[in-house]
């Protein structure tokens, strides 16, 4: 497993997909959800500048099942990305539960749950994974209280993906550095 982080735009997909572009089978996840026009104008270009020949899936539930289910030997699978896949999945934990109700430590104990399945599935794959994740702790503290949770969570996941992998890229302004 190969972890890809570092800040926004910083060029960790494209070091994602070149990484992977020498398979010959490539399985593309996707973990955005659409919510507005310029989303789903994103998700377009994005769809768009994947070879044909890639196959992707899109969502951000059960994803170490459809690892296990679509991954192939010799493959690659690129996982596009950790930091949507925790919001999409912290939003559907806490719905319209006022922030200061929700409980956070339960909220991380089962995305925590959810990362361990993922790595679970990581380790059994016949592919090569390549998991791309922000890294969102190099700035100010968050101002709201979400925010700063959020960004622990993530924290906390991204220390535990990099535990778990066997080689780690930074990239800034485009360059990777190997930091594992």
């Amino acid at each position: 497993m190969i972890l890809i982080t570092g800040g926004a735009r910083s060029g960790k997909s494209s070091l994602a997909e070149r990484l992977a572009g020498a398979s010959e089978q490539v399985l593309y996840i996707a973990t955005s959800l659409v919510t507005d026009e310029e989303m789903a104008e994103r998700v377009r270009l994005h769809r768009q500048s994947r070879p044909a020949h890639w196959h992707t899936w899109e969502g951000s539930q059960h994803l170490a099942q459809v690892i296990d289910e679509q991954a192939a030997a010799g493959g690659a699978v690129i996982l596009e990305c950790i930091t949507t896949l925790l919001a999409n999945q912290m939003f559907a934990l806490t719905a319209d539960t006022p922030v200061e109700q929700i409980d956070f430590a339960a909220v991380e104990h089962e995305l925590q749950q959810q990362i361990g399945e993922l790595l679970a599935a990581c380790a059994r794959s016949p592919a090569v994974i390549y998991l791309v994740t922000n890294e969102l702790g190099m700035g100010i503290v968050p101002e709201n209280r979400l925010a700063r949770h959020f960004r622990d969570i993530a924290g906390r996941v991204n220390q535990r993906l990099a535990a778990a992998a066997d080689t780690v890229f930074l990239v800034i302004s485009g360059i990777e550095v190997k930091i594992k």
